[in-house]
């Protein structure tokens, strides 16, 4: 019964989630409309770094979502926050449109490499590039280490597996930005006035989505969408909350269940 009286924010993945690139999962924005009729807070938090906020937040517009741009709290932001605060002139691994959310900082004589989902760029040349500044003592920033992501033809490589390699051949530790990292969790809920206690987390990634906000003192729903594979689930402790087929049945769980 605490559940029930506690609980004051939704935090949303939204690719693999709400939709798989230009394709809605079945129900959601439905279910989205239901969601925002009951008394909690939004937020949705994503890891998406091939394109920028202002782009990804058109996108979601067009395929009918009920979004708000100050809705979306995403890892490139977060990326974005700790450049200005360590005065870092990145080199950015990232695609051109993901870039925009970096502008005004300088990028010229870079002292820091930044790396988020950029297949435009993950070439032998530009890595080697990164691995040099890397080797003279620029810091090696991952937005995060996803190791893969869903599109419309099956599963593709995220970005982790490139940031392991660049670990692997310089013998450092990339500082990780974007889920499952518990600061980036407790940001997005500091956006909306929120404890972790207070909050649901709903995503199709068992580790980054799920098991990231379990670690960070939120429950987790597990949706069986996106890059979700059979088992998942098992994969993790502590286990999901409650693993549910899609969003829309996520958000019966919630307003039938914890509200």
């Amino acid at each position: 019964m605490a559940v029930r009286i506690g609980l004051r924010a939704v935090l949303i993945d939204l690719s693999g989630t709400l939709h798989v690139e230009d394709t809605i999962v079945p129900g959601a924005v439905e279910a989205l409309k239901r969601l925002r009729t009951a008394p909690v807070k939004i937020k949705f938090v994503t890891n998406t770094t091939k394109e920028s906020v202002v782009t990804l937040h058109e996108r979601l517009q067009r395929l009918g979502f009920d979004i708000r741009i100050t809705d979306i709290f995403s890892s490139l932001t977060a990326a974005r926050h700790l450049v200005i605060e360590g005065g870092l002139r990145p080199m950015l691994l990232l695609q051109d449109d993901a870039k925009k959310d970096f502008i005004g900082i300088p990028t010229d004589e870079p002292n820091a490499v930044v790396v988020g989902l950029t297949p435009d760029n993950f070439n032998y040349a530009t890595l080697n590039t990164a691995f040099k500044l890397i080797l003279e003592g620029a810091p090696l920033i991952a937005i995060h280490k996803g190791k893969y992501f869903k599109k419309l033809d099956g599963l593709a490589l995220g970005p982790g597996p490139f940031v392991e390699a660049l670990e692997y051949a310089t013998g450092t530790t990339a500082t990780v930005v974007g889920k499952p990292e518990k600061t980036f969790f407790t940001e997005a809920l500091r956006s909306l006035g929120c404890s972790p206690e207070e909050a649901v987390m709903i995503g199709d990634d068992a580790r980054d989505d799920v098991q990231g906000a379990i670690q960070a003192g939120l429950k987790g729903i597990l949706v069986n969408t996106g890059k979700y594979r059979p088992g998942d689930e098992d994969n993790i402790q502590p286990r999901a909350y409650a693993v549910c087929s899609s969003f829309p049945e996520a958000v019966e769980h919630i307003i039938s269940n914890m509200l």
